[in-house]
């Protein structure tokens, strides 16, 4: 069962393993071979459990991909839900955090779904080029508004490993939101547009059973007036008109190896993202 305690240590185990095998510069351009193989792997565990789609768009005469499963639901009526992760990296940088991550709770959450049926159809998507402007990520929430697609929720999973207990590790873009939130970077941040604010305060409810202290932010104007809330692939949905919730550990404002070289696999805490991708797998399962 995902509840269990003995299932913790599992799913460690499993982020662990996606961990090590997709750390490394991925850049599409100045790190092919590593941004190929990480494809390569994507595909390989998405497809333990069904069918992966391809989806095709061009940038610089290249053809990127996003990769997708769709987990279905027992209650095919419903609106699905997408949950997407990037696969790409800053050059230079092997994107521990950023976003391998983020791409490891998604393979897990692939997995968990596969073996208990969620009520709701669940599409699991790996976006490439987040890191030039979220080109992935727009391309699929263009296509989806464009063929009239319902989309109960989107959930964008942007860097989920690195967490701090010691006072003022924690930042925020505007001074009043310190005097709001914890000084300490030891919880996750959900971040949504309005409508998701009765999904946000489930979800942390979900999260805070599995051990994983959440603190969630409503933005309006799709966080037009504070830039800092769209710096990921939920962004594009919200634009579309689509209920989008980021779930980070608020990069940069917490995280000092955030794009540097030093973004590698023993800055993270693995354990708390095993708690994270627990709550995240009995909420998907609802």
């Amino acid at each position: 069962m995902v509840t269990s305690a003995e299932s913790i240590s599992e799913i460690s185990a499993r982020l662990e393993g996606h961990l090590r095998s997709l750390i490394g510069p991925r850049d599409p351009y100045l790190g092919k071979a590593k941004h190929q193989l990480a494809q390569y792997y994507i595909q390989q565990e998405l497809g333990r459990w069904g069918q992966v789609n391809a989806q095709s768009f061009f940038v610089q005469g290249q053809e990127h991909h996003n990769w997708s499963l769709e987990i279905a639901g027992y209650r095919p009526q419903l609106a699905p839900i997408l949950v997407g992760a990037h696969y790409d990296t800053v050059p230079g940088s092997p994107g521990a955090d950023d976003n391998t991550s983020g791409l490891a709770v998604l393979l897990v959450l692939a997995e968990l779904l596969a073996h208990t049926q969620p009520r709701r159809s669940v599409h699991l998507v790996a976006f490439d080029l987040e890191e030039y402007g979220l080109v992935g990520s727009k391309t699929c929430a263009r296509a989806w508004k464009a063929e009239g697609r319902s989309l109960h929720l989107m959930l964008s999973l942007e860097m989920l490993g690195y967490f701090s207990d010691e006072g003022r590790s924690q930042k925020y873009p505007l001074p009043a939101l310190s005097r709001l939130y914890p000084d300490t970077g030891s919880f996750i941040a959900l971040i949504g547009n309005a409508t998701t604010i009765p999904k946000m305060i489930g979800l942390k409810r979900q999260l805070k059973k599995a051990n994983a202290p959440c603190q969630w932010l409503p933005v309006a104007n799709n966080g037009n007036s504070l830039p800092a809330t769209r710096r990921s692939d939920h962004a594009p949905f919200w634009d579309e008109g689509y209920s989008a919730i980021l779930v980070t550990d608020t990069a940069d404002l917490r995280n000092p190896h955030y794009h540097r070289a030093s973004d590698r696999i023993e800055t993270l805490d693995i354990s708390r993202m095993a708690d994270i991708t627990r709550g995240l797998a009995i909420s998907l399962i609802k």
